[in-house]
């Protein structure tokens, strides 16, 4: 889910403390809404909010409602935007149409109207484990379950974010992973972009004065060998790999486990000539050109980039026009 990718966890965390709290998701879009289905932000009673339904042009409309709903602990279904003129008025100026639910927070004493806070806690647990789950909400009666892959494997397939009748669905997919391998400058811009781009960022380097928590205090981070600690992760379609090493001991296991697993990309940060070499390993070791093919170096589009922070963007672009099936081409557009 798009811009949602904290929102659970921020609405149970300020629970915990004892904030009063409400949720608001979009469940339907029209036109050019800003954001897509399934977008949330957390609203506090004090007055806090986190993430966002609409990139900023209706927030302060629903924040506004928000209070309403935490004081009568009834959620409640937003609309905004009809025609051009009214769009405007409401902050979506390109005509764009939402709307939005605002569920409270709350204990099963309080209200059986709202979303629970014990089932917020199993949703959030389900997401740490990377299990999918759909979370389901009938706007009639305000009745709520969740299917997870283990239970309702068949339900999960054929889920989507989305209006189906009186029902709305979130389908909460884990997050794509992105295996950093070589914890250098690069990395440490790279990997906070990468996580507020809905990418699940993990550091590996084997040695212990470059892959430390202090370094990449946002993202996890794996003091091995690359094929040790993509072995014991696992690699998957949803994984996507850039090495950063400068090292074949460190780069090249990485790259052969992602070819291996199907990752859905592979990146390799050095010049054209360091690529060419580092083709020439791998042709060596037994990698079919047909898998070579599939890697991505250098890495990153070729904007010009220069330093940590601009080669970070070339790379994040690139992921995210392969991670949405655009051409290089294209995307250079």
């Amino acid at each position: 889910m798009a811009s949602s990718t904290f929102g659970p966890e921020t609405a149970l965390a300020w629970h915990s403390a004892g904030r009063r709290v409400a949720l608001a998701t979009v469940v339907q879009t029209w036109g050019s809404a800003p954001n897509p289905m399934g977008s949330q932000m957390v609203i506090a009673g004090d007055g806090g909010i986190a993430g966002s339904v609409s990139g900023g042009c209706v927030e302060g409309a629903v924040v506004s409602e928000a209070m309403d709903v935490l004081d009568t602990a009834t959620p409640r279904l937003l609309r905004f935007g009809v025609t051009d003129g009214d769009a405007f008025a409401a902050g979506l100026a390109c005509g764009g149409t939402i709307r939005v639910l605002v569920e409270p927070v709350m204990e099963a004493h309080e209200s059986n109207l709202g979303l629970s806070a014990a089932m917020l806690s199993e949703l959030v647990a389900h997401r740490a484990a990377r299990v999918p789950v759909a979370y389901q909400v009938h706007l009639g009666n305000w009745t709520r379950r969740l299917l997870t892959q283990d239970s309702h494997p068949e339900a999960i397939a054929d889920a989507a974010t989305g209006l189906a009748e009186d029902w709305f669905i979130a389908l909460h997919l884990p997050a794509p992973r992105l295996f950093l391998v070589g914890a250098v400058h690069i990395a440490q811009v790279l990997a906070p972009m990468a996580q507020a781009a809905g990418f699940d960022p993990v550091v590996i380097d084997p040695r212990p004065s470059f892959a430390t928590p202090d370094r990449f205090p946002m993202c996890k981070v794996i003091c091995d060998d690359s094929d040790d600690a993509l072995d014991a992760l696992g690699v998957d379609a949803r994984t996507a790999i850039v090495t950063l090493g400068h090292n074949p001991r460190i780069d090249d296991p990485a790259i052969e486990r992602g070819l291996a697993a199907g990752a859905i990309y592979i990146g390799c940060l050095g010049s054209r000539r360091t690529h060419a070499a580092r083709l020439e390993r791998l042709r060596a070791a037994g990698v079919p050109d047909t898998e070579l093919a599939r890697l991505h170096g250098p890495v990153g589009l070729d904007i010009g980039a220069e330093g940590p922070a601009e080669i970070a963007v070339s790379i994040l672009s690139e992921l995210i026009a392969v991670r949405r099936g655009k051409t290089l081409r294209d995307s250079r557009r």
